[in-house]
């Protein structure tokens, strides 16, 4: 069986927590698009990690690890998370990469960075890891694959023709320094030798999987709202994070994925510019924030403080549509039970006009959350491991969620380590 764990939101949902967690029972887990600027926070025996490359089936030793043809690779980063993993005694995992994926190369982030730069007070609050660039590049058929690093006369001439195009928007738009094609090819054949015993037709491997009925997880970056096409557009990545794009980016029949778990934060955060109707500010959401995830609400790429608001029922909604969720995991629980009141943002304003449908982007940035709030529950759940033994007003908040959600609710997050979850409904 196949099954996709993507996000909901607007990524830092815990979808590593729970691709370890069932990564249990698979024999593969696919990293189906992105690359290092998004990180999957995992805490588990071996330690707490930020994986940005690698699946979050790592640590089970008897899963075969994809990194697919959707993916932008950085391969400082994979090697990196790879030593990363070895110091910390994890024991040496099963990677395979496809040989249709693109790399994200030294000038990608160089010009991720220009851009930024360039923009200043405009700027879209990019984590600065080339991604932009590497898929613009990648649909103007100019990146680089892995199968193109180990043939050399194909390789010089491919470095020289994007070499061409990036000096001119140097010089042109940046007045930076030029690219020398020589250096990039050292760069690249430096590194091939370490990445040659895993490249692999991922594709067929897949396939092969699905048809010995295989169960494999479709590991997504980041959330719903981040989508190229269905987002909180321009504010988005340069990547499909749906469960749709999923075939596409590991290269399956669509029709084999039998299971979409979205994950759902119990509460809001971003990271980034970009309308956020829920979010709030001040102490209250600097409580929010230390108290959030393992050791806060920091990203796991670039250490930003993530903005934080209250649930929002409207763009979870639309979150979960777009994704075709099955099943929706509700993660980090724990965190709200130092309060009285829970505010939870039920539909949103816009103009006076009161709506639960998610808008376009220029109404979403006029849109004024509506909030009700519900009685909290006072106490730390951490532990629990059925939904009977939680508090009633815990069940409450839960239940008011998938109400307004029309999603079943069967996986609850209660606490930052591998284990604490609660299986409301035992149908995974």
């Amino acid at each position: 069986m196949v099954k996709a764990i993507v996000g909901g939101n607007w990524g830092d949902e815990g979808k590593g927590k729970i691709t370890d967690l069932l990564a249990e029972d698979a024999d593969i887990v696919v990293r189906f698009q992105g690359g290092a600027n998004a990180g999957h926070t995992i805490i588990n025996e071996y330690g707490k990690f930020a994986l940005h490359i690698l699946p979050s089936g790592v640590f089970r030793s008897r899963v075969i690890n994809v990194i697919s043809q959707g993916v932008a690779l950085n391969l400082d980063n994979l090697f990196s998370e790879l030593d990363e993993l070895e110091k910390n005694g994890v024991p040496k995992p099963q990677i395979r990469v496809s040989d249709r994926a693109q790399i994200v190369m030294p000038y990608h982030v160089l010009f991720d960075e220009l851009e930024e730069k360039r923009l200043g007070k405009n700027s879209y609050g990019s984590t600065k890891s080339g991604i932009a660039p590497f898929y613009s590049d990648k649909m103007m058929k100019i990146g680089i694959q892995v199968c193109e690093i180990f043939d050399d006369e194909l390789l010089k001439q491919r470095l020289e023709k994007v070499v061409e195009i990036k000096n001119a928007t140097l010089k042109a738009l940046y007045g930076a320094d030029e690219l020398n094609p020589e250096v990039l090819y050292d760069y690249l054949a430096s590194r091939r030798e370490r990445l040659r015993p895993f490249v692999t037709d991922a594709s067929k491997l897949l396939n092969d999987a699905v048809k010995e009925g295989k169960t494999v997880l479709l590991e997504g970056q980041l959330g719903t709202l981040k989508d190229t096409d269905n987002g909180i557009y321009p504010f988005v990545t340069s990547s499909s994070p749906l469960a749709g794009f999923a075939a596409v980016g590991a290269g399956i029949p669509p029709y084999e994925i039998k299971k979409i778990y979205t994950v759902v934060k119990s509460y809001s955060s971003a990271v980034g510019a970009g309308a956020f109707v829920s979010e709030i500010f001040g102490e209250e959401a600097e409580e929010l924030r230390k108290r959030g995830g393992d050791k806060g609400e920091y990203g796991a790429t670039t250490g930003r403080p993530r903005r934080m608001g209250w649930f929002d029922c409207v763009a979870s909604k639309y979150g979960c549509m777009l994704q075709g969720t099955t099943d929706v995991v509700l993660s980090l629980i724990d965190v709200l039970g130092y309060l009285d009141k829970i505010p939870v943002c039920v539909a949103y304003d816009i103009d006076g006009k009161i709506t639960t449908d998610f808008p376009t982007t220029p109404e979403l940035n006029r849109a004024k959350p509506v909030i009700e709030e519900l009685d909290g529950w006072k106490c730390d759940i951490r532990g629990i491991k059925n939904y009977s033994d939680l508090p009633e007003n815990a069940k409450r908040y839960i239940e008011f969620i998938e109400s307004k959600l029309g999603y079943k609710i069967t996986m609850i997050s209660n606490g930052p380590g591998r284990n604490d979850f609660i299986i409301r409904q035992n149908n995974f």
